[in-house]
């Protein structure tokens, strides 16, 4: 009997957003069909937001509609955080 072990990987970094410094967590979705990482940050009353970001191409682009416009404009920001965990 063959066990197949799936590595957990997840990570935190603050990262400044409007004047404000916010933290997101990562966590990578173990799929082999596409390569996906949840995402979740408070927003300014303490909120969790969670939403999902895809990789297409060499960039991470965030899946999820109706987000606030703040998140969206992290899109190129969490890109090159996740570029520069290594994936």
């Amino acid at each position: 009997m063959m066990l197949h072990f799936t590595k957990n990987i997840h990570f935190t970094r603050l990262v400044k957003i409007s004047d404000r410094l916010r933290e997101f967590n990562f966590r990578r979705v173990p799929d082999a069909n596409e390569q996906l990482f949840h995402v979740d940050v408070s927003d300014d009353r303490g909120n969790r937001i969670v939403f999902k970001l895809r990789k297409q191409d060499t960039r991470w682009h965030i899946v999820d509609q109706g987000l606030p416009q703040w998140i969206y404009s992290t899109d190129k920001v969490l890109s090159e955080v996740i570029s520069e965990e290594g994936f």
